[in-house]
């Protein structure tokens, strides 16, 4: 029965991987947070919610501005800054 609970919630701590790229810091602090919690207690409570505060931040799924890319004529993309 706990091996259960412990296997569904460590199921729910990845499903919710992908939207940590999307989340600002204050969703990025509590998924950190809950999911240190599961793997490592209490300090891996407090160390998941300061990496999620910093990783989780704003504009972290955008491309970075200036860099553009194309496909010339026979199809290979070129990247460049500008």
């Amino acid at each position: 029965m706990r091996s259960t609970l412990k296997a569904g919630i460590l199921a729910l701590a990845f499903l919710t991987v992908p939207f940590v790229a999307q989340a600002g810091p204050l969703e990025g602090a509590a998924i950190g947070a809950g999911s240190g919690l599961l793997i490592a207690g209490p300090p891996g409570a407090v160390v998941g919610g300061v990496i999620g505060a910093v990783v989780g931040g704003p504009d972290i799924a955008r491309p970075q501005r200036g860099h553009t890319c194309r496909y010339n004529r026979e199809g290979h993309r070129t990247c460049g800054w500008r």
